[in-house]
């Protein structure tokens, strides 16, 4: 006697893409018409216990599926956003490690999920688990099981908002991408404007359109050939869900899945539980925790690498959340936009522009306008037919950035709770767009600001980047951070986990780790950042080997390397109270052994070579200078006797020169003999143009106060033959095109006043040349002035 077939009267299988304002109306619609008393959604089975968080959530939100016990180092987590994977399989986005299951307001499987939470409905996720796709995925990456490109668009992708590539052969062109073979059917050029047509600009009221897309698929599928491994096995997966569901006695039973997979999960007659049961024998499986995690309408833009994504998220929200008028009211946000950047744009503006959008709908043969439409009117009427004004404010409305937000009793790993905990404390609200943040030092609430990003940085979430400070101007008590958080870094907070419960203490054990691999140089960085980051737990250790390393390493480069940032930080200490005496002495022993060794180490360099060696010899000057005291003064006695040597190479010559000149330890006359002898006849004159760009390099105003140097130069030009003139010209240029523009200008100046008459003493000869027509209005205006005060007194 054969096992009774299960009754399937009840089920309602509805096929949507991923994220569409259409779809998830048409789900709602149809799930209070059904009254299911079961829900099941394509998604992770690991988040089932999470859905009761639903009603507390502001959407964009996402799932975040992650390997709770990878080995350190193994799950591939972006500090800053990027790198992730880019497949759409289930709507997801993913990694080595872990995955990301998006949900906007206008998708329909949060639809699905309010509705279900709302009206007390069981609901469960039912594709394939995370523990199985995420386990696969990690032996994939480290070179076992299947090809990973099989994963790189599911099929059906393009129904759930996968971008294909164009494939050879038309099934699997129609496997890849349905739509665009239901598109073309229909006679659009355009798959993702006929799913706009026919789903997404449905109006309330109209037919259920899932009988319909479920057909097509139908159809579609059974031109495409045998289906993809994995894809079947996700399938297999959600009919035993399904009939797990059914078995269990509910006789309405709606499932929202990807358009792709509702003829396999409709016809479920005609899939036997022996063979769905034989593809999912054997996988792989990992211990996965899952959570709820905020997100960005910019991470659901297909333009940021997300396969499912949708071209305009702001668009669709604003077309699931305006009651009536879209266009109306999307054409008069704009306006508001255009009037607040300073543009003059009327109610006129919006009235013709709205007609336009409407006419080119109608001339289309589109039922509503749609994004396109739209842009075009807005640049057309509102722009003034200017596409670069009209393309920044549709950037910005199209995606209409956004951040969701999840509730505290949402789960997280200790550090995620530290950091959460920290961001009120200090106010620091993490936001999806670039803020820059200016900090004062010297104030408790801002200096802690500076910390929490120092130590996140540590940590491998770049939260915020350091900056150059508006205007340039820094100082040891300022600092200027960019800001913009990504939801990425919640993975890279759960894979810093390991290293400690809080930030600080997690920020430390990094440190210390970091310490023991690292080289001369990487010491003193991590040296200076322990500072910044106030890591007191981890500086004796880093100091140690930082002292170590010093003793031991005889390689120059590296001690030049080393010491800025070793300098900046006993400097720092002094600053913030820190204890700076053995970093300084450090610092000062490594300076003596550069000091020691420079001579031999520049012996012999090429240009190349010696102008990679200028810029470390700049900055251990500025490292001296910093240090000061013995250390300063060995630094410049050797720089003294570098500059005697003959054999020294032109750039690093000049360089030095310029140095001990700005220094005033070389005299006026002495620095003119060592111009004249770089520049004599006998010098090659590349060597010569080299010794010229060591010497300006940074600056070149000496030049404007000293007529001999400037002659010393303007004559060994004009002597230069005409084919060595030619060969030393792009290096003359490169000199003086490093220069400012005001600066070079005084040159050119103090340049074209050689040769002139040496003019005669007296008070005239220091009268500058005055142009009396730009001079008046000035003589006018002091003379009010004083005439003014006068009377007055």
């Amino acid at each position: 006697m054969g096992r009774p077939r299960l009754d399937t009267s009840g089920l309602h299988v509805l096929g949507v893409r991923h994220h569409g304002p259409g779809s998830a109306r048409a789900v709602r619609a149809a799930l209070e018409e059904i009254k299911p008393d079961a829900v099941l959604i394509e998604g992770p089975p690991e988040a089932d216990a999470l859905t009761a968080l639903v009603g507390e959530l502001e959407p964009p939100v996402a799932l975040l599926a992650y390997v709770a016990d990878a080995p350190a180092g193994g799950r591939k987590a972006p500090a800053g956003g990027d790198g992730e994977g880019k497949d759409a399989v289930g709507g997801r986005r993913s990694g080595e490690g872990w995955a990301f299951w998006p949900f906007a307001s206008f998708s329909p499987e949060w639809e699905a999920l309010r509705y279900a939470v709302a009206n007390d409905v069981p609901v469960r996720f039912c594709d394939l688990p995370a523990a199985h796709t995420l386990a696969e995925r990690m032996a994939e990456e480290h070179g076992a099981g299947e090809d990973p490109g099989a994963d790189a668009g599911e099929p059906g992708g393009a129904a759930d908002g996968a971008g294909v590539e164009e494939a050879v052969g038309e099934p699997e062109r129609v496997r890849l991408d349905p739509l665009g073979v239901l598109a073309e059917a229909a006679g659009y050029d355009d798959a993702e404007r006929w799913w706009d047509d026919v789903v997404e600009q449905r109006g309330d009221g109209e037919p259920s359109p899932f009988p319909a897309i479920a057909d097509a698929m139908a159809a579609v599928r059974a031109e495409s050939g045998p289906e993809e491994p994995r894809n079947a096995r996700r399938e297999a997966y959600m009919r035993q869900t399904l009939r797990a569901t059914l078995k269990q006695g509910h006789e309405r039973v709606a499932v929202v899945c990807g358009a792709w997979h509702a003829p396999a999960l409709r016809d479920l007659a005609d899939h036997s539980v022996k063979d769905d049961a034989a593809l999912l024998k054997g996988l792989p499986k990992a211990k996965v925790t899952a959570t709820w995690v905020p997100w960005t309408h910019g991470r659901l833009a297909s333009d940021s690498g997300y396969g499912a994504g949708v071209s305009a998220p702001g668009w669709y929200h604003h077309l699931f959340t305006v009651e009536d008028r879209p266009v109306h009211r999307w054409l008069t946000d704009a306006a508001r936009m255009l009037r607040d950047e300073g543009q003059g744009v009327s109610s006129s503006h919006v009235i013709e522009g709205v007609r336009l959008a409407e006419s080119l709908a109608v001339l289309r043969g589109r039922p509503l306008a749609g994004l396109d439409e739209v842009s075009e009117a807005l640049t057309a009427v509102l722009c003034e037919g200017e596409p670069t004004r009209a393309a920044l404010v549709h950037r910005r409305m199209a995606i209409g950035e956004r951040m969701g937000a999840v509730p505290p009793s949402t789960p997280m790993v200790p550090l995620q709770r530290d950091l959460v905990a920290a961001q009120k404390r200090l106010r620091l609200k993490p936001e999806p767009f670039d803020r820059d943040l200016d900090l004062d030092l010297r104030k408790d609430n801002e200096r802690r600001r500076g910390v929490l990003l120092h130590r996140l940085r540590m940590l491998g979430v770049g939260w915020g980047v350091p900056r150059t400070p508006d205007g340039g101007h820094k100082g040891t008590f300022r600092e200027s951070w960019r800001l913009r958080w990504e939801p990425e870094m919640d993975v890279a907070l759960i894979e810093a986990s390991r290293w400690g419960t809080t930030v600080a203490s997690a920020a430390a054990a990094r440190a210390v780790d970091l310490a023991g691999e690292a080289t001369l140089p990487e010491l003193t960085s991590l040296t200076e950042q322990c500072l910044f980051a106030e890591l007191g737990e981890a500086l004796p250790r880093v100091l140690a080997l930082l002292t170590d390393r010093a003793a031991t390493d005889s390689d120059v480069t590296h001690l030049m390397g080393a010491l800025p940032p070793l300098a900046r930080s006993a400097r720092y200490g002094d600053v913030r109270g820190t204890e700076s005496a053995h970093l300084r002495a450090v610092a000062e022993q490594i300076l003596r052994r550069v000091c020691v060794g420079l001579a031999p180490a520049v012996h012999g360099l090429d240009d190349d070579a010696a102008e990679r060696f200028v810029g470390r010899i700049d900055e251990t000057h500025t490292a001296a200078t910093l240090l000061g005291g013995e250390g300063a003064a060995a630094w410049t006695a050797t720089l003294v006797a570098l500059a005697r040597r003959d054999t020294l190479p032109g750039r690093i010559a000049g360089r030095v020169n310029r140095m001990l000149s700005d220094a005033g330890l070389v005299d006026d006359d002495e620095l003119r003999r060592r111009l004249g002898l770089a520049m004599s006849p006998g010098e090659e004159p590349a060597t010569a143009a080299a010794w010229l760009e060591g010497f300006l390099r940074g600056s070149g105003l000496i030049l404007v106060h000293d007529d001999h140097l400037l002659g010393l130069i303007d004559t060994w030009l004009l002597g230069l033959p005409e084919e060595r003139f030619t060969v030393v010209l792009p290096l003359l240029r490169r000199t003086f095109g490093s220069f400012q523009g005001p600066e070079r200008r005084e040159i050119g100046a103090a340049a074209a006043r050689l040769g002139r008459a040496a003019p005669a003493a007296g008070p005239a000869a220091v009268r500058p040349d005055v142009d009396v027509e730009r001079a008046a209005p000035a003589l006018a205006a002091a003379l009010a002035i004083l005439t003014t005060g006068r009377s007055h007194t």
